[in-house]
Parts: C-alpha cells; sequence; structure tokens
C-alpha cells in the first residue's frame, strides 16, 4: 500500500487545480481546467493513444539503445580502471550538452521523418544515467567479496560474473528507471523539431499553436502517463531480477 500516499496527493493536486483555476477564473491559455483537459482526451481519445503510441516506440528503441550501450560502456571502464578514470572527464563534458542541442543534428543525420532521429536522442539521454550508476556499482564491491574469490584461484571473468554483475544490479537498476522516465522526455524534444504527424510531440506542438491548448495538456498527460507506466514495468523488472538483494528487503547489511 505504499502508492497510497501518492494517489491522495495526486488527487488533493488535481482537486486543487480545478478548484483555484475555477475560483479565479484562470485563462484557458495559462492553464486549463483538468475537467477540460480530461474533455479533450475523451473526445479524441483514439488518435491521441495512436499518437502516444507511437512516441513511445520510439522512446523504447532510445532507451534499449542507450541503456545497452551504457551497460557495456561501464563493464568496459570497470575492467580497466585507467580507461575510465582518462575518459570519465569527457563523458562528464558530454552529458553537460543541452539535450536539446543534439535533437536538429540527429534530425539532420538520419532524416526528419525517421523514428531513429528521436531514438537517437533518446538513446543518449539514457546512456550517461545507467552508464554511471552501473560503473558505481560495479566498483563498489565489498574487498572482501574479491579476495575470497581470489583465494579460489578466480580470474576476472569470474569475479564480473559472480560478484560484481550481481551487485552492481540495484545500482544499474537506479540508472535504468532514471532512464525510462528521459526516454519518453528524449522522444517528445525530438519531435518538436520536426516529425510525423501522428506523433506525440508533433501534436503537442501543432495544438499550442492552433491555440487548442485543452488537446495540448491532454497529449502531455499522456506523455507523463506512458513515462510514469515504464518507470513502473522497470520498478517490477527489478523486484523480480534483485529480489535476494538486501535492499529489496528493506534491509541494510553491513
Amino acid at each position: 500500500m505504499d502508492w497510497v500516499p501518492a494517489v491522495v496527493v495526486f488527487l488533493v493536486g488535481i482537486g486543487l487545480w480545478q478548484g483555484l483555476t475555477t475560483l479565479f477564473d484562470v485563462e484557458t491559455f495559462l492553464l486549463p481546467k483538468p475537467s477540460e483537459i480530461a474533455q479533450a482526451f475523451w473526445e479524441d481519445k483514439a488518435t491521441l493513444w495512436d499518437y502516444g503510441l507511437y512516441t513511445f516506440k520510439e522512446a523504447a528503441g532510445g532507451f534499449v539503445l542507450g541503456s545497452s550501450l551504457g551497460i557495456l560502456t561501464a563493464l568496459v571502464l570497470a575492467r580497466f580502471r585507467t580507461v575510465g578514470l582518462a575518459l570519465m572527464p569527457f563523458a562528464v563534458a558530454a552529458n553537460a550538452v543541452p539535450i536539446i542541442a543534439f535533437a536538429p543534428i540527429t534530425n539532420n543525420w538520419f532524416g526528419l521523418l525517421n523514428p531513429f532521429s528521436k531514438m537517437a536522442i533518446a538513446a543518449v539521454l539514457c546512456f550517461f544515467p545507467v552508464m554511471v550508476n552501473t560503473l558505481r556499482g560495479l566498483t563498489s564491491v565489498n574487498p572482501r567479496a574479491i579476495e575470497l574469490m581470489r583465494s579460489y584461484a578466480a580470474g576476472n571473468a569470474s569475479v564480473f560474473r559472480h560478484v560484481r554483475i550481481p551487485s552492481s544490479l540495484p545500482f544499474m537498476f537506479t540508472g535504468l528507471k532514471v532512464a525510462a522516465v528521459l526516454s519518453m522526455i528524449g522522444a517528445i524534444v525530438g519531435e518538436y523539431f520536426g516529425g510525423p504527424t501522428n506523433a506525440l510531440g508533433v501534436s503537442i506542438l501543432n495544438d499550442t499553436q492552433l491555440f487548442n491548448f485543452p488537446r495540448a495538456w491532454a497529449g502531455i498527460a499522456l506523455a507523463s502517463a506512458f513515462g510514469i507506466a515504464f518507470y513502473g514495468a522497470v520498478a517490477l523488472a527489478e523486484r523480480l531480477t534483485t529480489s535476494w538483494h538486501p535492499s529489496t528487503r528493506g534491509f541494510r547489511g553491513e
């Protein structure tokens, strides 16, 4: 029942939003009422849902690509520490570049209507949190566990397979949960710079330009719902995969 407080806060927030916008007669272009947003979604739910699925596929593709590269890079950097120390400053510098700067570039590389141009944006956003968290997990292993493996004449491959990788899973899933939300943001941002008309980001942009703000907010809410659902799926995978780890049993080891 850990979700109950969040649901209560959400419902209270929606109620305050509806009440305050009605009380102060807030203009729709500033902030539509939740009832207007819900009505706009209901009236065009089939179209918005199709648009959302299209953008979610782009986000999921970027998530898989960026997360896979992030995990592989972390494995290499953990194995070759000197290389990791040399490359980490460049990774931090690349991560500091605003993601909005990449969107026009990837559209030129892969084509404005090519879904891979948006997947590339999502992949860039997903890569760094997954890589950094996985690398931290791989390098934060209890030294006594490494010494025990060495006492049994275990090689580097065995140490990684039996100690480092299992120990890094909670860290890795922390990065994956962050990446799940960022992937949807990346896909939407990429679509703001152009894309097919059946993309959710393009739809939101067109609705704002046509002053159809309730429908634009309905698209934003749908994008948020997909992001939350994606996060929940990764969290469920974490629970199933790391059920053996003390952190998932509400207990901290020494």
